[in-house]
């Protein structure tokens, strides 16, 4: 059986997280490794739903950081850190769309379909996850990864991809009723 795990920051609010941007800005070192170790979970989860390579969720959770610790005077507290960071690393994420130079969303799809979903899995899991991922579609996918494994709350989800919360609901449902059927079927999803 497959479980999903999270490493976010459960129980840090927003203040805490305000308080330590503003420490970096001030080049605090000890506060940028606590950023990090209360963050680097959900923007790693965030980069590879979008993504779906390991290797460059990897390379996007660690050029966010560098342009949290350049740009972090530059931060404007409105009550959502999280948010902000989110955003630095989807900007990471579509320069990385841009610098490859695909020209097609479906080109992108059938490059990354054979890659495996690594979460520390031994073979077989690896395989039955890769297989359940596939089950779904590209936003299914993205938002149950981004509450499953990121551990992000429904409503976080709708702002980071700015749709509407009763979509991200309905999406995350659908997809969860997916893979459900795909494992009591054995793994043969009838589409």
């Amino acid at each position: 059986m497959i479980c999903f795990t999270s490493t976010m920051f459960f129980g840090t609010n927003d203040k805490t997280l305000d308080a330590l941007i503003k420490k970096v800005a001030q080049k605090d070192l000890t506060a940028m490794e606590r950023l990090y170790k209360l963050t680097r979970a959900g923007i790693y989860g965030f980069a590879l739903s979008i993504l779906k390579s390991q290797t460059d969720a990897e390379d996007v959770l660690h050029e966010t950081y560098l342009s949290i610790w350049v740009s972090a005077h530059m931060y404007a507290s409105e009550g959502k850190p999280m948010a902000w960071l989110i955003t630095i690393a989807k900007n990471h994420c579509f320069k990385i769309f841009r610098n490859r130079k695909w020209q097609d969303e479906a080109e992108l799809r059938e490059e990354t379909a054979s890659e495996n979903y690594d979460f520390t899995l031994a073979g077989e899991e690896k395989w039955i996850l890769k297989e359940c991922m596939e089950a779904l579609n590209d936003d299914e996918r993205q938002i149950i990864m981004l509450h499953a494994v990121s551990g992000f709350k429904y409503r976080e989800i709708a702002e980071f991809l700015n749709k509407p919360l009763s979509t991200v609901l309905s999406k995350h449902h659908r997809g969860i009723k997916k893979l459900k059927e795909f494992c009591a079927k054995g793994g043969i999803l009838n589409e």
